[in-house]
């Protein structure tokens, strides 16, 4: 059983997309960021980041006690190798998504998380760091339009770990300031995508988690969330 530490942001419905769509069996355990449940010592003591998605498997292959895993990007690939889906064994394709997934990782969650902080969350804004990651969130997109063109999905015709990771950063692409019809051949993976039943799934249940706030609209939260400072 993998008992999955979530809440519904882009880094949680990735780990929810692989799950739904690989038949692993799971469980929720929400972990509000809007009131500070990231920081309980245990959460930390599985995601010492104070960062969610992370995961503990109950049953791990090599028998043993149960194995924890954070970081979005660490928790697709352990699910990927424990189903034996969704990333290829072939070293050349397997290679190609696991490039694709630290893109994602790396450049476009990091990149897109700051336009939303700018655009939605700061106190005051900045006009300098909205055209910065506005812009660099546009580059991003490009780089993907361009990856996509004659591929139904990042790498080639199968469906991998790099889609799911990317796709949950692309819903939001009003709010980040863009227009999936600059990008068509992003509008067309996008759509693929948003069509899979477990994809449909997954955001089902972003939806039934309770506690659920919009933090541009709570002063709190927002506190909570990015005064992570004052914590040690």
């Amino acid at each position: 059983m993998i008992e999955l530490h979530y809440w519904p942001t882009p880094n949680g419905h990735k780990i929810t997309m692989f799950l739904e769509e690989s038949g692993l069996p799971y469980t929720i355990k929400p972990v509000n960021i809007g009131k500070g449940e990231q920081f309980e010592p245990t959460f930390l003591a599985i995601s010492p980041n104070n960062r969610m998605p992370a995961i503990v498997d109950t049953a791990p292959a090599d028998g043993g006690a149960p194995l924890s895993v954070f970081e979005s990007g660490a928790i697709l690939q352990y699910l990927a190798d424990k189903s034996g889906r969704f990333l290829p064994t072939e070293p050349r394709d397997r290679y190609r998504v696991l490039e694709w997934l630290y893109w994602q990782v790396g450049g476009l969650g990091p990149m897109l998380g700051q336009n939303h902080h700018f655009n939605r969350y700061a106190p005051e804004k900045i006009p300098y760091a909205i055209d910065r990651y506005v812009n660099e969130t546009r580059r991003l997109y490009g780089v993907l339009n361009k990856r996509l063109q004659g591929r139904a999905f990042i790498v080639g015709k199968d469906y991998s770990i790099a889609d799911m990771a990317a796709y949950p950063w692309i819903v939001p692409y009003e709010a980040q300031g863009m227009s999936l019809d600059d990008f068509p051949h992003v509008k067309a993976w996008f759509e693929a995508i948003r069509a899979r039943p477990a994809t449909q799934r997954a955001y089902a249940l972003g939806e039934t988690i309770k506690g659920y706030v919009d933090i541009s609209k709570d002063e709190e939260a927002r506190k909570v969330l990015f005064g992570q400072g004052v914590r040690s």
